[in-house]
């Protein structure tokens, strides 16, 4: 299988994956803000497996939208590996999806809910089940939303077939 970075060609062998089993794949993106999603439909032919995405920027669409626990988002904020959990959680029931990749964290420049910039929870829930990776990039805000896309694309080309 292709290796997975923040390219086209990345999400190119993420989709050449899920189809060969006729899984689709659907996002849920906060820090991110729908970068991921574009990289994937940069794909030729990425409609074949990819549903679509739900870009949850602020708290209230990750609860309202996605499911996300208030409670949950009220004692630990949005920047936590349950939160990320259940955004996948919350995309694949949304989006009616085998695949969900869900990103979370602080982009910058500076600090949001006492975590550093560049702070990332993932999640990938597939029918396997689900896989969560905790980051902390460095450099300006593009590039930590660069690098969570490239590592979201890795964590779910480790969970695909």
């Amino acid at each position: 299988m292709a290796a997975a970075d923040g390219s086209p060609a990345g999400a190119a062998g993420l989709l050449a994956s899920l189809r060969a089993v006729g899984w689709s794949l659907g996002t849920a993106e906060s820090l991110t803000g729908g970068r991921l999603a574009a990289t994937i439909v940069d794909v030729p032919g990425a409609s074949a497996v990819f549903r679509g995405s739900v870009v949850a920027y602020d708290p209230a669409v990750k609860i309202e939208v996605l499911g996300v626990d208030p409670e949950l988002v009220a004692r630990v904020g949005t920047v936590d590996e349950e939160v990320a959990t259940q955004m996948a959680k919350g995309a694949a029931r949304v989006l009616g999806v085998d695949v969900a990749i869900a990103t979370t964290g602080v982009a910058g420049p500076g600090p949001s809910e006492g975590h550093p910039a560049g702070t990332v929870w993932l999640a990938c829930l597939t029918p396997d089940g689900l896989r969560t990776r905790r980051l902390a990039l460095t450099g300006d805000r593009d590039a930590v939303r660069s690098g969570a896309v490239e590592a979201a694309l890795d964590l779910a080309v480790r969970d695909s077939p």
